[in-house]
């Protein structure tokens, strides 16, 4: 049984998602993949884990920079969850491009390359948006390019962290 809870942002309804433990999932309602890996008997309930995530959102919408992550449980491939970890290593207010995260998985996992469109492909699956900050992915030549909540939203997203610096 999967549970759901919902927040309000300046940018539109989210809808947060739980094992009951832990975070699985983050959206915007009605964005491209929305509720992906969701159980489809899901109970609205209010969970300490949204508590804490919605606590995290408050913090990040206002400007700041919150100094904890909640408790994540992401449901997808290792080659994905991968791609989530590095994703998390991105610091606020900072970006990094597709073929950056490309390369560093080839190290970390000792291929010699690995293609930036499987990255991509990675990046607009990633269950957790904002917390697992897939908006701060950005073409090779600092494009915007792909976001499943919309362009418009990733850069009001980006705005949001750099005028914050």
């Amino acid at each position: 049984m999967d549970y759901i809870w919902h927040y309000t942002s300046h940018l539109g309804r989210i809808t947060l998602a739980s094992d009951g433990e832990a975070l699985t999932g983050l959206w915007f309602d009605g964005q491209k993949f929305f509720g992906a890996g969701l159980d489809a008997r899901n109970e609205a309930k209010r969970l300490p884990i949204f508590d804490e995530t919605c606590r995290w959102l408050d913090i990040y919408f206002s400007g700041k920079a919150p100094d904890f992550t909640p408790e994540l449980n992401v449901h997808t491939t290792p080659f994905r969850k991968a791609i989530c970890e590095i994703m998390l290593s991105i610091p606020y207010g900072k970006t990094m491009s597709y073929g950056e995260i490309a390369r560093r998985y080839a190290r970390q996992t000792g291929l010699e390359r690995m293609s930036a469109q499987a990255v991509g492909n990675a990046v607009s699956h990633n269950p957790i948006s904002i917390i697992i900050p897939c908006h701060r992915v950005l073409g090779s030549d600092g494009s915007l390019t792909g976001y499943a909540a919309g362009l418009d939203r990733k850069l009001l997203l980006l705005k949001l962290e750099r005028s914050a610096r």
